[in-house]
């Protein structure tokens, strides 16, 4: 399994509830995909949210996300860590 980091722009204003309302979203159905979301974070001046997840890939993520009503932007593979 991969690690990847995925991120969501155009989410200005979005509050910790929120996120966690989201968060909650993709746990409840990532085991169909093989999926385990690790942890989100948001800046919301910014509108970016981040996700982090093991996977078996990219599109794994992207289809939870997506079920869930909210795909991502952009989806990174994070192979290395410390």
């Amino acid at each position: 399994m991969t690690m990847f980091m995925d991120v969501h722009h155009n989410m200005q204003g979005i509050t910790a509830e929120q996120l966690s309302e989201s968060h909650r979203a993709d746990l409840a159905i990532e085991a169909e995909e093989g999926v385990h979301f690790e942890r989100a974070w948001a800046d919301p001046d910014a509108g970016v949210v981040y996700c982090l997840s093991e996977a078996p890939s990219a599109d794994a993520v992207q289809r939870i996300h997506e079920r869930a009503g909210h795909p991502a932007n952009e989806i990174h593979p994070v192979p290395i860590s410390v």
